[in-house]
Order: structure tokens, then C-alpha cells, then sequence
């Protein structure tokens, strides 16, 4: 009875870990390029972090992208500069755990889920100390449709 209830619970065991292998498989692309190392694709509203060899680190993670009248610019960029207590001027706003990708101030930052931005990609709070502690100046960030 002890061995067949071992052999029932190792099989068990071995499913799971089919299904949490399957799992991180489908969790592993994104629609960017493998050298970015960070991607954010408007049409979903979600972001991810790589390595810079195609292999996901974080996310997809949920974001908000910039109003029609002010959009998120598709293309490949390089992380300009960061300020973790970023304050902009121009909007009147704080921008805390602030990424720069774009010589035109776009950033990865952490703000509102709920309101788009002037540009920007909006971050929760967990997920803006992620990207700023992962990225670096040079970094390849990807934004796609």
C-alpha cells in the first residue's frame, strides 16, 4: 500500500511539473526582438524585462501608454538616463523610479494604471523599482504596436 501510494504521488508530482513547464514556456516571449532588454507593446498594455537574449526576466506586466494625442513612439531605443525622484516640469507631476528611453523625455515610470499618459509607459510601484533596478544607460528598449 506504501509503494503504490509513492508511485500514485510521484506521478502526481511529475504532472505538475509538466504543467508548471508549459507554463513558463508560454510566459517566455514577447513580441520584441531578442536583444531588448526591456519590451512594451501598445496594443495589450503590457511590459516585459529580458536578458537581452529573448529569455523573459519579469512580466508581462500590466501598463498604461500615452493618450492618441500624445502617443507612446514605436521603435527601438536606448536607455537615455534614470532618476529614481524625477519631478516634470513640463506636466507638473511627480515621475518617482523614472527610466528615460527617448531624447523627448518618454520614460518608464511609476504612475496611474488607470490614466494614460503624456507619452510615457505608466508602472505600478513594484514594477517600477523592477525596471529601474534592472535597466540600465544603453539598454535596448523596444515599444511595438
Amino acid at each position: 500500500m506504501i509503494r503504490r501510494m509513492t508511485a500514485v504521488l510521484g506521478g502526481i508530482a511529475a504532472m505538475a511539473g509538466v504543467v508548471t513547464l508549459a507554463g513558463t514556456a508560454e510566459a517566455a516571449s514577447t513580441p520584441c526582438s531578442v536583444e531588448a532588454k526591456a519590451c512594451v507593446q501598445r496594443s495589450t498594455n503590457t511590459a516585459w524585462l529580458t536578458d537581452g537574449a529573448g529569455n523573459v526576466t519579469h512580466g508581462g506586466v500590466p501598463i498604461t501608454v500615452g493618450l492618441a494625442k500624445y502617443p507612446t513612439p514605436l521603435g527601438t531605443f536606448h536607455v537615455q538616463y534614470k532618476d529614481i525622484d524625477h519631478y516634470s516640469k513640463q506636466f507638473n507631476g511627480p515621475m518617482p523610479y523614472s527610466v528615460f528611453f527617448t531624447n523627448t523625455g518618454v520614460a518608464f515610470h511609476q504612475g496611474s494604471l488607470k490614466v494614460k499618459s503624456h507619452g510615457c509607459v505608466h508602472l505600478s510601484h513594484a514594477d517600477a523599482v523592477t525596471f529601474y533596478n534592472s535597466l540600465h544607460p544603453g539598454d535596448v528598449v523596444q515599444v511595438v504596436a
